[in-house]
C-alpha cells in the first residue's frame, strides 16, 4: 500500500481524507515542523500540502515555505498542493516552485484519487528509468545486442545480487573479465575491491604466496609481510583468470 503524507491542520478534513483515500496509508501532519518529521520518518513518494498552514492559515506563506523545504530535502517527492481559495495564483506559484499538481477545495475524492494515481504512476516510471539507466551504466563495457549477449547480460543481473561462486567459460578474448567486472559492479560488493589474478602467468611455486600472502622472513627475499590476493579481495570480488591452467597439485 502506498504511503501519502497529508499536511493539513483541519481535523475535519483529515477525517474526510482518511475515509476518502482508504486505498492509501495516510500519515498526517498539521504544521511544517511535523511535516518534515513525518517526511524523514516515512519517506513518502507523494505529499498533499494545504497551503494555508498555521501560524498564518489565511495566507500561503507558511505553505510555500513548507513546499520549499520538502523539495530541498527530497526533490523527487510529488507534492500536490491544496488551496481553499478561488484565486489560483498561489497554486500556480507552487507549481512554478516544483509542486507536482494542485487541487482546489472543496474536496472531491474521485478527482483527488486520480491525481494521486497519476503521481504514483509517474514515480514508478521514474524509478524504472533510474534502474534501467543504472543497469546500462553498469554494463556499459558490454557491447552487443545479439540474443546471446542479451541472455548473458540477463544472467549477470541474476547472479550479481547473490553470493555464489561463478564460473565464466569462454575462449581467450571473449570478454570473461568484462563480464566479471559487470557482475561486481551490480553486486552489493560494488564498493569493495575487485581483484583479478592471472593464474596462468604465475609460476606454480609462487602461486600459494600470491593467493594467501606471506609473513616477513617466511622465505629468502620475504622482507615484509605481504597480503595475499584473497585477503585483498575480502568483501569484494576475486577473479581467478585462466584457472583452468592451474596445476591440479
Amino acid at each position: 500500500m502506498h504511503t501519502v503524507l497529508v499536511i493539513e491542520d483541519d481535523l475535519g478534513i483529515q477525517k474526510q481524507l482518511k475515509w476518502s483515500l482508504s486505498d492509501y496509508e495516510l500519515v498526517f501532519a498539521s504544521d511544517r515542523q511535523q511535516a518534515m518529521t513525518q517526511l524523514r520518518r516515512f519517506d513518502p513518494a507523494v505529499v498533499t500540502l494545504d497551503l494555508g498552514l498555521p501560524p498564518d492559515p489565511a495566507n500561503a506563506t507558511e505553505g510555500m515555505a513548507c513546499l520549499a523545504e520538502i523539495l530541498s530535502s527530497k526533490p523527487e517527492t510529488k507534492v500536490i498542493v491544496i488551496t481553499g481559495s478561488t484565486d489560483n495564483s498561489h497554486a500556480l506559484q507552487a507549481i512554478a516552485l516544483g509542486a507536482y499538481d494542485y487541487y482546489q477545495k472543496p474536496l472531491d475524492a474521485d478527482v483527488l484519487n486520480i491525481i494521486l494515481q497519476r503521481a504514483f504512476k509517474l514515480t514508478e516510471l521514474e524509478n524504472e528509468n533510474k534502474a534501467l539507466r543504472a543497469s546500462y551504466q553498469q554494463q556499459a563495457d558490454i557491447i552487443g545486442n545479439s540474443e546471446a549477449i542479451q541472455k548473458a547480460c540477463r544472467t549477470v543481473e541474476k547472479i550479481a545480487p547473490t553470493e555464489i561462486t561463478t564460473l565464466l567459460l569462454g575462449e581467450s578474448g571473449t570478454g570473461k573479465e568484462v563480464f566479471a567486472r559487470a557482475i561486481h559492479r551490480q553486486s552489493p560488493r560494488a564498493n569493495k575491491p575487485f581483484i583479478a589474478i592471472n593464474c596462468a602467468s604465475i609460476p606454480e611455486n609462487l602461486l600459494e604466496s600470491e593467493l594467501f600472502g606471506y609473513e616477513k622472513g617466511a622465505f629468502t627475499g620475504a622482507v615484509k609481510t605481504t597480503l595475499g590476493k584473497i585477503e585483498c579481495a575480502n568483501g569484494g570480488t576475486l577473479l581467478l583468470d585462466e584457472i583452468g591452467d592451474m596445476p591440479l597439485s
